[in-house]
């Protein structure tokens, strides 16, 4: 039982992690990469729905990307979503698709992605202490079906705050490392 539960909690922790590296990934220096768009949302008939799902995102050279919608209706929308993302991207509408210019990155600009960098490692570590309070909740479910000891949940419990410590030293890692690169011009 107390195993079953550490284990489940490790994995959850882990992909946590996992998931910060790739939303970490997605913040560019300076160069574009169509995974930046992946998260915006844009009305597809009163749907909210991901822009990579209504259109073809490809790169036209290292600083711009274009965004091409199936519905060619769409690219309003699409412009729009983007404008009013927090990437501080400004699209233009080229015809029926919509072009992304990355803008260089001023001082000004490298402290709104740091914000945005320290932001997503926040969501992160609720995350995880969000894993690390459920666990601790099924833990003291077994303690009152008497499946367990106290001490054997006491143990458990230590274990769990090992193994949060674990994961937020690792996101602040991952957060100090995007923030050096940032930073570094």
């Amino acid at each position: 039982m107390i195993a079953d539960i550490k284990k489940s909690a490790e994995q959850k922790m882990r992909k946590t992690v996992e998931t910060l590296k790739t939303d970490l990934a997605k913040i560019r220096t300076g160069r574009a990469h169509t995974g930046i768009l992946d998260h915006i949302m844009v009305d597809y008939y009163g749907t909210p729905t991901p822009i990579p799902q209504v259109s073809n995102v490809t790169l036209l050279d290292a600083r711009t990307i274009v965004v091409n919608p199936w519905d060619k209706k769409l690219a309003p929308a699409i412009e729009k979503a983007i404008r009013d993302s927090d990437l501080g991207l400004n699209p233009a509408a080229m015809g029926e698709s919509v072009r992304v210019p990355m803008p260089a990155l001023t001082e000004e600009r490298r402290k709104d992605l740091i914000k945005v960098v320290r932001h997503e490692g926040e969501n992160a570590r609720v995350a995880v202490r969000n894993v690390r309070r459920d666990a601790i909740h099924h833990l003291k479910e077994l303690i009152k079906q008497k499946k367990v000891a106290e001490d054997e949940e006491r143990r458990a419990e230590e274990d769990m705050q090992k193994l949060t410590d674990r994961s937020t030293a690792d996101i602040d890692k991952l957060l100090q490392q995007k923030e050096t690169d940032l930073m570094a011009v």
